[in-house]
Formats: C-alpha cells, structure tokens, sequence
C-alpha cells in the first residue's frame, strides 16, 4: 500500500463551551489536503476510535478515518513514525498545536526528527507538486508570504492563514467509516511525571508604538514624550527602582 498524502488530526475543545469538537488548525490541515489529492487523502488519529468528536472530520467529505487505537497518556510519536514509513508517505500534513492533551506543538518536529525529514511551519498553501519538488507558500508575520521548493517527502504543519475548513455536514459524518488498528502501545513518560493543568492567559503586552515606515518608528521613539505622570530616577536604592517598576507594571496591566 502506498499512500501519497496524509493528514494529521486530533481532538479539538471549544473554547468558550468546552465542548469536544474537530481541531480548528487540523480541520485546515485536511481542508488543504483535500485541495491537494481529494478522495486519495488519508486521515489518520492516534488515540481513542470512539470518540464522537472525529466524525466532523468525516463530515468534511470523508469516507473513511483510520485511527490507530491508544488509551490516554500513549506516545503517538513512535506509531504513527512506523505507520508512515510502512505505508509510503510522501507528506504529511498537520495543525501546528493540538487543543487538547499536553498541545505543546512538539509532535511535528519529534515526528520529522525520527523520520529524518524537512519539517515546514505555517504553511499557507501548496501550490503545486511536479517532479518530487513541492512549491509551498509559508506565511509570515504581519500578512507577508514567502515561496518555498522543498523535495518530498516532508512535514508541514499549517495554522490560520491557510484556508478555512470547509463546513462538517450530519449525513456524511454518519456514513462515514472510522477505521481503527489495534497498534503496541509506548507509554509517554513525560505525561506519566507531569502534571497537567490550563494554561494561564499571557502577561498584557505593553503598548508598541505602530508606524508604517522606518523613519516613523525612529521618530516615535526618539521624540520626548509631551506629559504625563513619568518621572526619572536618579540616585534610588534598588528597592526603590524595583517598587517604581512594579507600581508601572501594574498601572499597564502586564502584573495584576
């Protein structure tokens, strides 16, 4: 058997409602798949095959799902690496962070590491596949895009700027088939010594001055400020510098 393209998906959760659901990032993942070998795409999931949540993947037009049955607290790395030199993979697609589980985004680069094969990050679109060679739009900061040749096979994981996924529709997602592989299970020893717990909202950003040129910034930066309530320390003891930092951290949010 020889498999050209896969992608990648896994258990996503609704951030507002909790609710379990297909992954944002994986569902653009299998949208940009399906643009590339429609009905030849091969959907894989390492984990639970019973979960209802996966069946909106195959409510994307899927007729089939293959799972390679884990319990909770498996590696994934180690069989779905085997998976995909047996079956003739030549790309493999992905979200960049899992929403549930640990969603440290390291299974991509662990993967392409074992696998000894380039791995692509924010991948907006695969433009076409001639001759081996890929030509591949990665996006950059600030909605700037870069053209990219890499040789097949390799791994890209793609993120918000590439396509939205299209709708996951009742009927299909019922009729179509989730095909589970009983596979030997690797305890991850990482989530058997950790703990997991929700990650805390990041610290407030203080503000950044935004100009559309070089010469704008430098000006902003350099000009002194009109007025206001900053002061300049001189001669303070280190106490009294770290309280006057402090009291400004907390007036901008960045500290509560």
């Amino acid at each position: 058997m020889s498999i050209a393209t896969v992608a990648l998906v896994s258990i996503g959760i609704h951030p507002a409602s909790g609710r379990l659901r297909r992954a944002e990032q994986d569902a653009r993942a299998v949208e940009l798949g399906l643009e590339l070998a429609g009905d030849n795409l091969h959907v894989l999931h390492a984990g639970n095959p019973h979960e209802p949540a996966l069946r909106a993947y195959l409510g994307m037009g899927l007729d089939e799902l293959h799972v390679l049955e884990q319990p909770d607290g498996a590696d994934a790395v180690p069989v779905l690496r085997d998976y995909i030199r047996e079956a003739g993979v030549q790309l493999v697609l992905s979200g960049s962070q899992a929403e549930t589980g640990e969603g440290s985004g390291m299974l991509p680069y662990l993967l392409a590491e074992q696998l000894g094969w380039p791995l692509l990050v924010g991948v907006a679109q695969i433009e076409s596949i001639h001759s081996g060679v890929a030509l591949v739009l990665q996006a950059l900061p600030r909605g700037q895009r870069r053209q990219l040749k890499v040789r097949l096979p390799f791994i890209a994981t793609v993120d918000n700027a590439a396509p939205k996924a299209r709708q996951s529709a009742y009927g299909p997602a019922i009729r179509g088939a989730v095909n589970a592989e009983v596979v030997e299970v690797k305890v991850d020893e990482l989530s058997t010594i950790g703990v997991l717990q929700p990650a805390k909202p990041r610290p407030k950003r203080l503000k950044v001055i935004k100009a559309k040129s070089g010469a704008d910034r430098m000006k902003a930066a350099t000009a002194k400020a009109a007025g206001g309530s900053g002061q300049v320390l001189k001669g303070v003891s280190a106490q009294e510098g770290a309280q006057a930092i402090l009291k400004l951290l907390i007036e901008e949010g960045v500290v509560r």
